[in-house]
């Protein structure tokens, strides 16, 4: 479970001895293709209604269902049913499990809430099924299509299995676990990954092959569940109403199937490391030092990824990470064995809020297992991060990590914020100068566009065509729009490494990137947006212009002046970047 070396290696793509030397099939794509491509595969029916950001997985396996795409055993196409609502997708989906059918649904946010009921009688009725989520912000004080961790939060009392991906690779690899692991336990499992971050990142994946996911799949119990199924061939009675005299001890009887699945999943895990060569954890573990940690900081999602790069570059002797991928049924033997014993503190780190709570769901869930397995010399702090897909970086988890380094811990920040500047309740933690963590043979780029002008639309194509015509070209693209999408601006950025794979899921900041592209030339002007704060010292920026078509070269250099702000003709001298129009 524990991996401690001078250089931590990738347990996630290590290869076991007896791995099969097959080639692997790779492609840039995002998030919710990933997790669409193995869903697709491994079911027969799927309910959908479209939802930010979830509703791109609907929209592919029903494009692909309506090209006669076969599933893995080839008898049939995914069979699509879009609903009047995601009410309707959930009763849906738990009428086609009682039947016996493979099938699954994607939803997000006010959409998960919905499922709610249905989710009570899905869990107590022991159906397998998996429930992909685009992790997305609730509307509480105002609206957000942003990812977070509060829809995934709020159902985690209705019995599910909850499992987290960290990264786009993740959440494909995820996906198949899930559907192996649900199966063989009988419990409906929530696979979740944050959205847009997550969701809508395009990054270079390895693909399970169709004959890895046959030798995967657990067609016992797929014949099991079947057998269960409502018929008048083998009738059985459900949906009873139980008085008090049996119904706690009925409730209570499903112990034994929770209890399993920690069990279910490590050896599912497993055998995927065997047949795949990529090697998964329920508690991921992480440390690049050369001795012991004394802090471990504890999180899920994809600022999993973010800790972890951080923690690599700087090689710090003093803090470890703990990467929470099974979420529930949360075991907290399996959790704490996982903790160095030289940790006396940690930090805990939520992507939601709840309001009046004494902590947030993981923190609670941390600091119960450590009373119950007798850790009670360990400091706790939990703090929140990211609300609303604010961006979560490097110099974010330096943070964290020097408020738990603080001599005396009367003086470490409890609770804690970071990523903002609080204040009015004066709970932020302090941040220093951005720091970038990848390799110096990483190229980043950054171009700004206004919504519908074409700019993301062929970002992405790009990313895509570079990424899969250079086999050992690791890529990554990021777009962040308003919530208008057209009409609005539009930021996209872009990754490239010939060495590594990229792993960051945050943006790039101010003074990293290589090449800096404004494609509207009205973002230049005083007032509006500093277009070249990205850009590093002999850096690229390129405008697009109408200034460019002058043909006298001083009256150009004139008209250039007055369009550009002085704040950014500034930034230009004083980083000596190289300025270009079109």
């Amino acid at each position: 479970m524990r991996t401690e070396t001078h250089e931590k290696q990738d347990t996630s793509t290590s290869t076991p001895a007896n791995a099969k030397d097959a080639e692997v099939e790779k492609m840039c794509v995002d998030g919710n293709w990933a997790v669409a491509h193995a869903a697709y595969r491994m079911n027969e029916m799927a309910f959908i209604f479209p939802i930010t950001p979830s509703s791109p997985m609907g929209e592919i396996v029903d494009a692909w269902a309506e090209d006669g795409r076969r599933n893995l055993w080839g008898r049939q196409e995914l069979k699509v049913i879009e609903m009047q609502s995601e009410a309707g997708a959930a009763g849906a989906l738990h009428g086609a499990l009682v039947s016996g059918s493979l099938a699954t649904t994607f939803t997000a946010s006010q959409g998960l809430l919905l499922y709610i009921p249905n989710l009570y009688k899905m869990a107590g009725e022991l159906l397998p099924t998996v429930i992909h989520v685009a992790s997305r912000a609730l509307a509480g004080q105002a609206l957000s299509i942003y990812g977070d961790h509060s829809d995934t939060m709020m159902i985690r009392g209705c019995g599910l299995a909850m499992v987290s991906s960290f990264s786009v690779q993740e959440a494909h690899d995820m996906a198949i676990i899930s559907q192996i692991a649900t199966l063989k336990s009988r419990l409906p499992f929530l696979h979740f990954f944050d959205g847009f971050r997550t969701s809508h990142e395009i990054n270079k994946i390895s693909l399970v092959s169709d004959d890895s996911l046959r030798k995967l799949m657990p067609n016992q119990a797929i014949e099991e569940h079947r057998q269960r199924a409502l018929s008048p061939l083998h009738p059985s009675q459900r949906g009873t109403a139980q008085s008090p005299d049996v119904f706690m001890q009925l409730v209570e009887s499903s112990n034994q199937n929770y209890n399993s699945v920690a069990g279910i999943i490590e050896q599912v895990m497993e055998d995927f490391f065997q047949e795949v060569g990529r090697r998964y954890h329920p508690f991921e573990y992480s440390y690049f030092g050369t001795t012991k940690p004394t802090v471990a900081i504890i999180t899920m999602g994809s600022s999993v990824k973010v800790v972890e790069g951080t923690l690599r570059f700087l090689k710090t002797e003093q803090a470890c990470l703990i990467g929470v991928r099974m979420f529930r049924p949360w075991d907290p033997k399996l959790f704490v064995d996982v903790i160095p014993a030289s940790v006396k503190r940690i930090a805990v780190l939520d992507r939601t809020r709840e309001g009046g709570s004494q902590g947030e769901p993981l923190y609670l869930d941390v600091c119960t297992s450590l009373l119950q397995r007798g850790r009670r010399d360990i400091f706790v702090a939990g703090g929140r991060y990211g609300l609303g897909s604010k961006d979560f970086t490097p110099r974010m988890a330096i943070s964290v990590v020097h408020n738990m380094l603080r001599k005396d811990i009367d003086n470490i920040q409890q609770p804690f914020t970071v990523g903002i500047d609080d204040d009015v309740t004066n709970l932020s933690l302090p941040l220093g100068r951005p720091l970038n963590t990848l390799s110096k043979d990483t190229t980043q780029c950054v171009f700004w566009g206004f919504g519908s002008d074409g700019t993301v639309g062929g970002n992405k194509n790009a990313i895509k065509i570079i990424g899969d015509y250079h086999d050992a070209m690791s890529v990554q693209g990021y777009f962040e729009y308003d919530a208008k999408k057209s009409s609005g601006w539009t930021v996209s950025y872009l990754r490239f490494s010939p060495t590594e794979q990229i792993d960051a899921p945050f943006r790039i900041e101010e003074g990293q990137a290589n090449y800096v592209a404004c494609h509207n030339e009205s973002y230049v002007q005083a007032g509006k947006f500093d277009v070249v704060k990205h850009l590093k010292r002999r850096g690229t920026f390129f405008l697009n212009t109408q200034v460019a078509s002058i043909d006298d070269p001083e009256k150009r250099i004139e008209a250039l002046e007055n369009l550009v702000s002085p704040k950014i003709l500034r930034k230009i001298a004083l980083r000596q970047i190289k300025f270009y129009i079109m």
